[in-house]
């Protein structure tokens, strides 16, 4: 067992300086990053990680407009 105390399983708050195009950071909504083809999916991401598989459908959604 890993002793970790006062983590967080939303990978952030959510609060309003955190939330939809704000998440997880300005700049890095849309689940995209600087690096091509490299997406985020995971809590840190909008809607956060209270909606289970929202980020990663999500996400896919964005890689396949993407693709076309």
């Amino acid at each position: 067992m890993v002793a970790l105390s006062q983590g967080n399983i939303f990978q952030g708050e959510l609060s309003v300086s955190q939330l939809f195009f704000l998440r997880p950071v300005p700049g890095l909504a849309k689940y995209r990053t600087p690096i091509k083809n490299y997406y985020q999916c995971g809590s840190a991401t909008h809607p956060g990680g209270g909606i289970t598989g929202a980020p990663g459908k999500l996400a896919a959604m964005e890689i396949l407009k993407d693709m076309k």
